[in-house]
């Protein structure tokens, strides 16, 4: 771990090769849950896939708020998070551009400051990767069931009193999401019929929730979810409005099929929000499982298909028409769409940054992921 701030750790990890792509990957995960699910175990971690590969990897990891942390805001979670991470970086790695990926409200934060980058001309990004994320929330999904005017009036008050959405608070709602898997067949299963489920390493991590600010989820909730501000252009950051059309760097884009928190003909928007390269991969599996999609896992396949800058727009019954289906994993693609984005194999970085003041903290997983 190479940088600490109140409000991320950022972990460098070592390579595993003998040279590596020029270009580091930084990976934004979403801080409602811990950024491990992306380095689970050794079978199916896709920052070690990512490493095996040939990549420099960086992975925030995020502080798990409590009631004093409760005016923490988006541009908090902007400031001193990605930017700080994306500028930690840059003193580890200098004068490189950066993969930059984001998974779910990660990947909605990095949209976001992706925008803000290409519109102030910070052009220290190489591609943008989004994993299950949404920047357009007009077809959210489920989860608008449980987010109107009324409920969300109902919800900043009780987050005004504890100061933070409490874990096993947000956990409800998105078991109510999938009740069939998620509540009622285990309770038939477990209660009535006593077969207790094998614990697995996603099940874990499922378990492993976090707290919500109040200030954070109600503006992400508000702005973004209720009132899409950032896909109609009305999301400021630094007290102007971003747009997402100033994003022109390439953009590799997953989706999956039975996702239930962001459902794939959401994140697919992106298509038509940028003004860029966007290549978009649909996976089987859910929001977790479809990403946690190693090679070699059984069963998995995905749609694969890009669309050039400049060509016609195709909605996404179209693209899911157009697109190719492949079988196994989606970060082979992902991988070679990397590959195809970087400079040749080189000179291995240093750990850390000793001469700027950035000396190896702790060994990964770093502290903040210890958080109750």
């Amino acid at each position: 771990m190479v940088f600490r701030n109140e409000l991320i750790e950022l972990i460098q990890y070592a390579p595993l090769t003998g040279k590596v792509r020029p270009e580091p990957i930084l990976i934004v995960p979403a801080w409602i849950m811990k950024y491990y699910i992306l380095d689970l175990s050794a079978d199916n971690s896709m920052i070690a896939w990512l490493v095996s590969q040939g990549f420099t990897v960086f992975c925030m990891s995020w502080r798990n708020p409590g009631p004093e942390d409760r005016d923490l805001g988006m541009d908090d979670y902007l400031d001193r998070g990605v930017m700080a991470a994306l500028d930690t970086v840059d003193k580890i790695v200098p004068g490189e551009k950066v993969h930059a990926a984001g998974y779910c409200l990660g990947g909605t934060l990095l949209t976001i400051a992706a925008a803000a980058m290409g519109r102030d001309g910070d052009d220290r990004l190489a591609s943008v990767s989004l994993l299950a994320a949404q920047a357009d929330f007009t077809e959210a999904g489920e989860l608008a069931l449980f987010i109107n005017d009324s409920q969300l009036a109902l919800l900043e008050d009780m987050m005004w009193k504890q100061g933070v959405l409490k874990a096993e608070q947000m956990a409800g709602t998105f078991q109510m999401l999938k009740s069939n898997d998620l509540i009622w067949s285990r309770m038939v299963r477990e209660y009535m019929l006593g077969q207790r489920g094998e614990p697995n390493d996603l099940m874990a991590w499922n378990a492993d929730a976090t707290r919500m600010p109040y200030r954070m989820h109600s503006e992400y909730l508000r702005r973004l979810f209720l009132d899409n501000e950032l896909a109609e252009g009305r999301f400021d950051v630094g007290g102007k409005p971003v747009a997402l059309a100033d994003i022109r760097r390439p953009v590799f884009a997953v989706g999956a099929e039975r996702d239930h928190v962001a459902p794939w003909k959401s994140a697919y928007k992106i298509q038509r929000l940028t003004d860029t390269d966007v290549t978009f991969a649909l996976a089987s599996g859910g929001h977790n499982g479809g990403i946690v999609s190693e090679p070699g896992h059984p069963r998995r396949h995905f749609r694969l298909h890009s669309t050039r800058h400049g060509e016609p727009y195709l909605d996404a019954d179209a693209w899911a028409e157009t697109a190719d289906r492949h079988e196994g994993s989606w970060w082979t693609a992902w991988g070679d769409w990397l590959a195809g984005h970087s400079g040749p194999m080189g000179r291995i970085p240093a750990i850390g940054a000793a001469q700027a003041g950035l000396k190896p903290l702790c060994d990964a997983p770093g502290d903040y992921v210890f958080q109750e």
